[in-house]
């Protein structure tokens, strides 16, 4: 069987590359997309500033929901300091070192905050250089509440070495002068002080962020294991070996369950896609080779050798192109990665882990996805009696099946209904339904497409049959009558189109929604904020009230905050961001609330968005449980229910409740409402000058494009939204030149008709116009209903917001691509002399 397989590739090239084409890019999406979540899974940072500890004890940072996958905490929970003088007691601990890290940076000569690493963990303990793999000590530890060490790329930046003395701003304390008593030459160290200074400016007394143990040469293995039985049930975690780099930054550590999340979201759209191409591609081809496995059926063959044979070749054609595909998955995933550490969205110290298991894992998809799609191709002509198989196979099947037609339009009417989400639910989740129903109706019209089609064909070759030209008629007679052709063609380029407008109008619909939610909610003008110290230094706010011109000013943080809530009988987890407000908030900010106010965000309480309290009946005065981004579980009140939801999240918690659950403790912006002088602003620019580190910016957007401001999540569903269009793209070119060059047969009947080549040329033109046309004109029907009912759910108004150039744009390369393929081929054809042509039949 296979041999026979690998007989009849030779004779089908043409007509195989679109399938070879096809499994080559499916491959490499589903390789790319199983990297991406395998780096998720096992990806690590570099051990850093703890490389030099062989074993680390430190909180749980992960939030284990029943049934599901942890959810990573990016807030730094803390353990006992006395842990660490139980643990140097045990056998072959040479060194236990409880370590602190708290915001620092340095203010150099001209009163710049000088760069190092995260500043809100840049402050450690002189003890912490054991932690150290090998460190290059210049000087000496220091020894007074005023000496400190820096590591050597912060010294460079900031000018300064051992004996100097340089301005340090510590957990927001006022700038203090100390005198640098040594250079460490290891990276990312940070800046040490003294064990006892650094306790006292971490305001953290009997409490470290971590352990680290160091063990004697070859009693690794043994340390670990006493350690893991000792700390068993206590909740913590004892991490050997690359798990270190994890631990160094909680919130850095957590971007590993961010390319899980985005691998999860890709992966459904990739293997719909990927199916979707590579059934449509085997069809074309199976669908040329009619002929001879009709003749196979009359000389013989079973039905199940009939479409074993046709699995074979398949077969045959993806073992040689997923190859390649593999190969350049893994080449996408690499540049998909540059992609996020581009946008912030992970660090660009966590590397992908590339091993076999995608590769397999892409092998053992896309071959069941190709055996099962050309045994369905074939099914057809190997259920048939022999003889009608054989009279059939020299012309296409022209009758659609009415019930694959009433599956089809069944399907698109779900489509439809699976569009009303947003306007229950204005949120992502509630969008993220119009991009599904696009989907699923572009399913729908491949399944139904051939009845549409002929329908557009019988309709247009009506409104021709009276003085149109004969490359006009046979055009539309052809487009008529090989309705189950031109229906995949149609299908396939619809789809593409559905696929970009709904993807890309839901991302610019709902980022333009949280725009105006923002722009209409925030009554502050400036926001006064320390990226470089960490948090804001003490005072602050009491500075910025006391300035001329200042009606309003409240601290505003965002920390992550765990939901779990009972939903259908099941205990469901939502985990998402959530702002840290006072009481005062409700003289900067408009969060357009329905029931309850912002007064009461004393305490334990919390406000949340009214579709939230809608679908979890959190209604004022209703008590939920909440896991904050420490791992706390707290019970708090919810007193106030506001509408904007969209633009400032569905979870606000009091500056109460948040305390003591974030990793620096520390307010990180002031959102200022002035009088709106000049004078004003100018007297909150000197304000910022006259303290280091202080960063004066207005709240209103300063650029008019909306995905210039984008955040990192939107530029990320719209890269995967162009990689996803090239590969339809060039599959559904490759389907074009393959169905047009299987025509050789007919073009070459019509010139011994004597039909002129360029007649046969304006003919096939025509064709691709109609091609064209039904597919923009299916594709925005189907586009209209999700969109208009995100507009009206999102926006107030039945249109999404998004780019006006990109129907058009799409209508181009539609038709650009249809007229291409097709021309290209049928050329070619037409050099064969006709009566060869039919020959070769």
């Amino acid at each position: 069987m296979l041999r026979l397989a690998t007989q009849m590739v030779r004779h089908r090239i043409s007509a195989l590359i679109a399938v070879a084409c096809a499994v080559l890019g499916g491959a490499a999406l589903i390789t790319g997309t199983g990297v991406l979540a395998e780096s998720g899974l096992r990806s690590h940072l570099p051990a850093g500033r703890l490389a030099g500890a062989d074993v680390v004890v430190a909180a749980d940072q992960e939030y284990h929901p029943p049934g599901d996958l942890p959810i990573a905490l990016p807030e730094r929970r803390t353990v006992p300091a006395r842990l660490a003088a139980e643990l140097a007691g045990l056998p072959g601990v040479t060194a236990a070192v409880g370590d602190l890290s708290f915001p620092t940076a340095l203010v150099d000569a001209h009163g710049r905050v000088v760069p190092s690493g995260d500043p809100r963990t840049a402050g450690h303990g002189w003890s912490s250089t054991k932690l150290l793999a090998t460190p290059h000590i210049e000087g000496r530890a220091p020894a007074g509440s005023t000496e400190i060490a820096v590591d050597r790329a912060t010294a460079e930046a900031a000018g300064i070495k051992a004996g100097d003395r340089v301005r340090v701003v510590a957990n927001a304390r006022p700038a203090t002068a100390y005198r640098v008593t040594a250079v460490v030459d290891a990276p990312d160290a940070g800046v040490y002080f003294a064990d006892t200074t650094a306790v006292r400016l971490s305001d953290r007394e009997g409490r470290v962020d971590l352990v680290g143990l160091r063990a004697a040469p070859g009693a690794e293995g043994r340390v670990a294991a006493e350690v893991r039985t000792k700390m068993e049930g206590s909740g913590l975690r004892t991490v050997t070996g690359a798990g270190r780099g994890d631990l160094v930054s909680p919130g850095a550590g957590a971007s590993r369950s961010l390319l899980m999340l985005l691998a999860g979201s890709l992966a459904g759209v990739v293997l719909l896609i990927t199916g979707f191409v590579t059934a449509s591609a085997l069809a074309v081809s199976i669908g040329g080779q009619r002929r001879d496995l009709a003749l196979m059926r009359a000389v013989g063959a079973t039905p199940k050798q009939i479409r074993r044979l046709a699995a074979a070749q398949s077969t045959v054609v993806a073992a040689v192109a997923l190859v390649p595909g593999v190969g350049l998955g893994y080449l996408l995933a690499g540049q998909f990665r540059g992609l996020l550490v581009d946008r912030g969205v992970v660090p660009p110290e966590l590397p992908l882990t590339v091993s076999p298991l995608p590769a397999l894992a892409t092998v053992l998809l896309v071959a069941a996805a190709v055996q099962v799609s050309a045994r369905g191709s074939a099914w057809r002509t190997s259920r048939m009696p022999a003889t009608e198989a054989v009279a059939e196979s020299r012309s296409e099947p022209r009758d659609p099946s009415r019930t694959r037609t009433r599956i089809g339009l069944l399907v698109m009417v779900a489509a439809t209904a699976m569009s009303v989400p947003p306007l229950f639910s204005r949120t992502v989740l509630g969008a993220t339904a119009t991009s599904l129903a696009g989907i699923v109706g572009a399913i729908g019209l491949a399944l139904s497409g051939p009845a549409l089609v002929r329908a557009v064909g019988a309709a247009a070759a009506r409104r021709t049959r009276s003085g149109a030209s004969a490359p006009t008629w046979l055009a539309m007679a052809n487009v008529r009558a090989y309705a189950l052709r031109n229906a995949g063609i149609v299908s396939t380029l619809a789809m593409a189109v559905v696929f970009v407008l709904t993807y890309t109008l839901t991302q610019t619909t709902v980022l333009a929604a949280t725009a105006d939610d923002t722009r209409t909610g925030t009554l502050a003008q400036q926001r006064l904020s320390a990226p470089g110290l960490g948090g804001l230094p003490a005072g602050t706010l009491a500075d910025v009230r006391g300035t001329a011109g200042v009606r309003a000013a409240a601290p505003v943080g965002s920390t992550t905050v765990v939901w779990p809530y009972r939903q259908f009988g099941d205990t469901e987890t939502d985990s998402g961001s959530a702002m840290i407000l006072t009481p005062d908030a409700a003289d900067v900010l408009d969060l357009d609330v329905r029931d309850g106010s912002l007064d009461g965000l004393t305490g334990a309480t919390v406000a949340v968005s009214s579709d939230v309290a809608r679908s979890r009946s959190a209604e004022v005065g209703r008590r939920v449980g909440l896991v904050l981004g420490d791992g706390a579980k707290v019970q708090a009140t919810v007193v106030a229910v506001y509408a904007r939801g969209l633009g400032f999240g569905t979870v606000v918690l009091s500056h109460d409740l948040a305390a003591g659950h974030t990793t620096t403790g520390l307010d990180q912006s002031i959102l200022v409402r002035t009088d709106g002088t000049a004078a004003a602003r100018q007297a909150l620019t000197a304000l910022a000058a006259a303290h280091p580190g202080l960063a004066l910016e207005d709240t209103a957007p300063t650029s008019a494009d909306g995905l210039k401001d984008a955040p990192p999540e939107v530029w990320i569903n719209l890269a995967t939204i162009v990689v996803l269009l090239v590969y339809l793209l060039l599959s559904i070119a490759n389907k074009l030149v393959a169905a047009t060059a299987q025509r050789r047969v007919e073009l070459g009947a019509l010139r011994l008709n004597g039909t002129t080549p360029r007649q046969v040329r304006a003919m096939m033109r025509r064709e691709a116009a109609v091609t064209a046309a039904t597919a923009l004109a299916l594709s925005v029907l189907l586009s209209a209903p999700p969109l208009a009912l995100l507009g009206q759910g999102f926006l107030g108004r039945p249109w999404p917001a998004g780019p006006v150039w990109l129907l058009p744009a799409l209508a181009l390369t539609v038709t650009v691509t249809a007229f291409a393929t097709v021309e290209i081929p049928t050329r070619q054809a037409l050099r064969t002399p006709p009566a060869d042509a039919v020959r070769a039949h």
